[in-house]
C-alpha cells in the first residue's frame, strides 16, 4: 500500500503544473492592423461618431452626399495648409514673402485620401457598392474643386501624370532596331 501511495507522489514530483488546476490561456493577439487599416478603422469611427452629433442624429444608412460634403467642411477647422482669398496679395504666389490672415484647410490630397478610406470602409461594414455615397457624383466634383481651387490660391498648377506606356514585351530589341517589329520571317514572302 505504501508504494501505491509514493506512485502518486512521485508523478506530482515529476510534472508540478499538471498538479495545478488549469488557467485558462488568453485568446492570441490579433495581428497588429497597417497603418492603413488602423487609419481606415479611426476614420471611419469618427465620421459615424459625426453623424450621431447630428441634430436630429443620422444612421450611416441614411448618410448622403450632403452630410458627406458637411463633414469634409468641418474638417477644415482641423486643417494646416494655408489657402489664400482672391483678395490676398499673396494668392497664386508659390512662396509668399509674407503673413496673411488666410484660412488654415485640410489639403485637398488628404481629403482626397480620407474619402478613399470611408468609400472602403462603408462597404466592409456592410454598405452595398451600389449605393455607397462616398463613390458619388458629387463628392467627386467637390474634389475636383478643392483640388483645382487650392492649386490656383497656392500658384501650384496641378497637372495629371501621364501613365508611361508599357513596352511590348513580345517585341525584341533587335526588331525594333532594324525596323521589323511585329514582322516574323516565317510570314513574309520568300
Amino acid at each position: 500500500m505504501a508504494s501505491h501511495s509514493n506512485k502518486g507522489k512521485d508523478i506530482a514530483e515529476e510534472s508540478p503544473s499538471q498538479s495545478q488546476p488549469q488557467q485558462p490561456q488568453s485568446p492570441p493577439n490579433p495581428p497588429a492592423l497597417s497603418r492603413y487599416e488602423s487609419q481606415k478603422k479611426r476614420d471611419w469611427n469618427t465620421f459615424c461618431q459625426y453623424l450621431r452629433n447630428q441634430q436630429p442624429p443620422v444612421h450611416v444608412s441614411q448618410c448622403g452626399s450632403n452630410h458627406i460634403l458637411d463633414f469634409l467642411q468641418y474638417l477644415d477647422q482641423f486643417g494646416k495648409t494655408k489657402v489664400h482669398a482672391h483678395g490676398c496679395v499673396f494668392f497664386g504666389q508659390v512662396e509668399p514673402s509674407g503673413q496673411c490672415n488666410c484660412p488654415l484647410k485640410q489639403a485637398w490630397g488628404s481629403l482626397d485620401a480620407l474619402i478613399g478610406r470611408l468609400r472602403a470602409a462603408y462597404e466592409e461594414n456592410g454598405g452595398l457598392p451600389e449605393r455607397n455615397p462616398f463613390a458619388g457624383g458629387g463628392i467627386r466634383v467637390f474634389l475636383k474643386e478643392v483640388r483645382d481651387s487650392q492649386a490656383k490660391a497656392r500658384g501650384v498648377p496641378y497637372k495629371k501624370r501621364k501613365k508611361k506606356k508599357k513596352r511590348n514585351p513580345m517585341r525584341s530589341e533587335h526588331d525594333v532596331e532594324d525596323g521589323t517589329a511585329g514582322t516574323s520571317s516565317s510570314n513574309l514572302p520568300s
